[in-house]
């Protein structure tokens, strides 16, 4: 089983320019190419958001 401890995620510049991909690029395919880099990263956008919130605290 995997440490969750010992996950590592991309630079959060990198997981902010996805986020700006998919919400304000204007172009449905850098909008999925954006979502589909969070979700390869985190496994899923509800786990990309819980890091995020994270890293805000």
């Amino acid at each position: 089983m995997l440490d969750s401890s010992n996950l590592q995620y991309p630079p959060l510049p990198l997981i902010q320019t996805w986020i700006w991909m998919m919400t304000q690029s204007g172009n449905p395919e850098i909008q999925e190419k954006g979502q589909n880099n969070l979700i390869a990263s985190f496994g899923s956008l509800a786990k990309a958001n819980d890091y995020l919130l994270t890293q805000r605290a």
